[in-house]
């Protein structure tokens, strides 16, 4: 069963720069919209930025802040996140969607993001 693979997490002091990977198995990855989720303890999971084959989508928090982006190459997809704050404090996710915005992959394990001094 493919699964996909968060990386890239750690703990980062405030304003600090952190770039999350989110890595697939199959090259079909490459056609799906990708999203990157985050939890943080005692919330709901919540989207924080969208990538499709032509536009990119942010949630307010994080918009002008993280960037996402992919290479098709290497069935990844990336999450820049600059100017971190504690807030960000989380685990991220990634997963995938069709154009019906189903849900396509199972939860992967994630990777932690620390934000404290």
């Amino acid at each position: 069963q493919v699964q996909l693979v968060e990386s890239g997490g750690g703990l980062v002091q405030p304003g600090g720069s952190l770039r999350l990977s989110c890595a697939a198995s199959e090259s079909k990855f490459s056609i799906f919209a990708v999203d990157w989720y985050r939890q943080a303890p005692g919330k709901e999971r919540e989207l924080v930025a969208t990538i499709s084959a032509t536009t990119t989508n942010y949630s307010d928090s994080v918009k002008g802040r993280f960037t996402i982006s992919r290479d098709n190459a290497k069935n990844t997809v990336y999450l820049q996140m600059n100017s971190l704050k504690p807030e960000d404090t989380a685990v991220y996710y990634c997963n995938a969607h069709n154009a019906l915005g189903v849900r396509l992959y199972n939860w992967g394990q994630g990777t932690q993001v620390t934000v404290s001094s």
